[in-house]
């Protein structure tokens, strides 16, 4: 027991590979307008940070309080991508960088320093207005910076992000995703996901519409219509797989036209996918909608008489409640939907 215990650390732990740096204030704000450092979209909506506690921030920095490392990683380019932070950044460079790299995270006006009560002849200024050798201090004091190698599994990029994923607005799995395997087939789940026929067959609440949830329940139709009789518990890192191998090869001309196909068809069911309610659960989706797909690819069609009545029966029910995330239910709500589709 011991040595398994002991070899599976050790696996693990080669996995992941770290760096540590002190950098200065003026050298972070430098590699972000460089594009060095690189605030996704998918973080940058993390930024929420009143102006009070921006500015609470910045006297730290003043003072030398020390404050949490900023976690990065690095990708192949060599360029540096922020994984935990980005309040923190974010407020540097509101407060103390050009236009410019300001614009970069979404900020138009420099921040004002408010509120401060050791420092409260600060307040009311921003930044060009202190002196030059207060200017000076400020970019000087460094920071401590820890990136993740390049050398790193992608796994662990996504576990770390989600271990440090601790902000007021937290990133769904599928945002994350987003910033890890970029690319040519993130930019296709993107642009795929918005789809007329797609919007109109799968039912989400508006909230949902925002956080990354279309484009995961695209990647799904994808990874399960591809792989659904490998899968074996994890959706999380049954996705990550998919992903990460479809990032590197995807046939996207043959997979958008069965996606096109599907929708098309899907789009005219009454209620779209779902039982009589305003939203579509994810189970029911992959059910009907691979189960679509693996028809159309087998018979060129759909047949959606009666489709309703069996959507909301009993035993497409219990395929799709419960404990649901197991090969045998997986497997076999979908060949259900299939055998259904095909008649």
């Amino acid at each position: 027991m011991a040595e398994e215990i002991l070899t599976q650390l050790n696996t693990q732990k080669r996995l992941v590979d770290f760096n540590s740096y002190d950098i200065s204030v003026k050298e972070l704000i430098g590699m972000v307008g460089d594009n060095i450092i690189d605030i996704a979209p998918e973080y940058q909506r993390q930024f929420r940070w009143s102006e009070e506690r921006q500015s609470q921030l910045i006297e730290s920095v003043f003072l030398g309080i020390p404050i949490p490392n900023l976690f990065m990683a690095t990708n192949p380019d060599s360029t540096w991508e922020l994984i935990d932070g980005v309040q923190r950044l974010s407020s540097l460079i509101h407060f103390a960088a050009d236009a410019k790299t300001r614009a970069k995270i979404g900020l138009k006006n420099p921040l004002k320093i408010k509120s401060l009560q050791k420092l409260s002849s600060f307040n009311d200024k921003i930044f060009e207005e202190f002196p030059k050798t207060i200017q000076l201090e400020f970019l000087l004091k460094s920071l401590k910076i820890t990136t993740l190698s390049d050398k790193s599994d992608l796994n662990v990029r996504f576990d770390l992000f989600e271990r440090l994923n601790t902000g007021g607005v937290k990133l769904t799995d599928q945002e994350i995703r987003s910033c890890i395997y970029r690319g040519k087939f993130n930019d296709f789940i993107k642009e795929i996901s918005a789809n007329k026929y797609f919007k109109i067959a799968v039912k989400l609440p508006k909230e949902r519409e925002t956080d990354g949830t279309r484009e995961e329940l695209a990647l799904r139709f994808f990874a399960f219509l591809n792989n659904y009789k490998s899968f074996d518990h994890s959706v999380v890192d049954f996705l990550n797989h998919y992903m990460a191998n479809a990032s590197k090869s995807f046939d996207y001309d043959a997979e958008k036209s069965i996606f096109e196909s599907t929708f098309k068809e899907l789009a005219k069911l009454p209620e779209g996918i779902s039982r009589k309610r305003t939203t579509t659960p994810t189970n029911l989706f992959e059910a009907v909608a691979v189960g679509a797909a693996l028809s159309i690819k087998k018979t060129g069609k759909l047949n959606l008489k009666n489709a309703s009545d069996w959507i909301n029966s009993e035993e497409l029910t219990k395929l799709t409640t419960g404990a649901t995330n197991s090969r045998v239910k997986v497997k076999g709500r979908i060949e259900f939907c299939y055998n259904k589709f095909k008649k």
